[in-house]
């Protein structure tokens, strides 16, 4: 093999010329780095924050979101050479009323988890309007951050990266597949450390990835899945009181104890961990299916495993 055809050789495996832009590993690897730069930056900075009670919670609740948002739009924009359209973020006809069907299905769903459960004895009411009433506030802060920033990271820009690599190698649905599976399983990786987690929970957060995804890959848009992240974290923290991922919001309108097998509520961890989440996230996919073929759409959306530069 000459010099020139080593060098080609070597220049492929970190630069996709007809892009111009560094491979989908070192892009990721930009990726992670810029965000546990704005990770680590940004928990230094609040410890020094001059600032108590419910306006450091705010600020702090933002703080995350709005920090590794910007690492993330960053790297899109200067390493991969993005648009925010390439990421799902599309202000097209139909994203509105995605955003809207997404809020109304994570309350549903949540909805079902605490019927079915008080029905068959496995909640109890243990309480109303528990903890302090600005606490629902300081939830909703927190969620509206964490749903947007979370679905941009691992659906707008992970799965989006493996979606466009895995194409370069399979067809669109085997592809639209393994970043779908592999995306999921880095969210479930990520809540590894929460309280209570264990294997169950890591599978449970990784399909409710899943369901999240779902959404993405059939709408090109991540206004569904933002809505969809954004009100079963707050319905399932603030509005029922269950644990959200094994974190205690604080503060709810009901407070539901687990008192049925840990199987089927997920116990300390939440519903995720247990089969009323696995229900929840069934109905919640097949709802997805129903209203983007209600719709008109037609399957897979393949503008999100397209870089599109016209």
């Amino acid at each position: 093999m000459s010099p020139e055809s080593r060098r080609d050789g070597l220049s492929r495996l970190v630069w996709t010329h007809d892009e111009r832009r560094p491979t989908a590993p070192l892009r990721l690897v930009a990726a992670v780095v810029a965000v546990g730069v704005a990770f680590v930056g940004t928990s230094l900075s609040l410890a020094f924050l001059p600032l108590a009670g419910v306006a450091f919670t705010v600020v702090a609740s933002l703080a995350n979101p709005v920090v590794v948002s910007l690492a993330v739009l960053l790297v899109a924009y200067a390493v991969d050479r993005r648009r925010l359209a390439d990421l799902g973020l599309r202000r097209e006809r139909g994203w509105l009323s995605d955003l809207w069907f997404g809020l109304a299905l994570g309350v549903g769903l949540q909805a079902l988890v605490a019927g079915v459960g008080l029905a068959a004895g496995w909640y109890r009411l243990a309480g109303t309007l528990v903890g302090p009433p600005v606490g629902l506030l300081t939830a909703l802060v927190l969620f509206l951050g964490v749903g947007f920033y979370e679905e941009l990271l691992l659906r707008g820009y992970l799965l989006t990266n493996l979606g466009e690599w895995f194409s370069r190698h399979a067809g669109q649905r085997v592809a639209a597949g393994l970043a779908l599976l592999a995306s999921s399983g880095v969210f479930g990786a990520a809540h590894v450390a929460n309280p209570g987690a264990t294997a169950v929970s890591t599978l449970g957060i990784t399909f409710a990835g899943v369901f999240l995804g779902l959404g993405y890959l059939l709408t090109g848009r991540l206004s569904l899945p933002v809505g969809v992240h954004i009100s079963w974290n707050y319905a399932q923290g603030a509005v029922f009181g269950f644990p959200v991922s094994g974190l205690d919001v604080g503060a709810s309108l009901l407070a539901l104890e687990p008192t049925g097998p840990r199987a089927v509520t997920g116990g300390e961890f939440g519903p995720e961990a247990g089969l009323l989440g696995v229900l929840a996230l069934c109905v919640g996919i097949g709802a997805t299916v129903w209203w983007v073929r209600w719709r008109g759409g037609s399957g897979l959306d393949g503008r999100v495993l397209t870089l599109d530069r016209r």
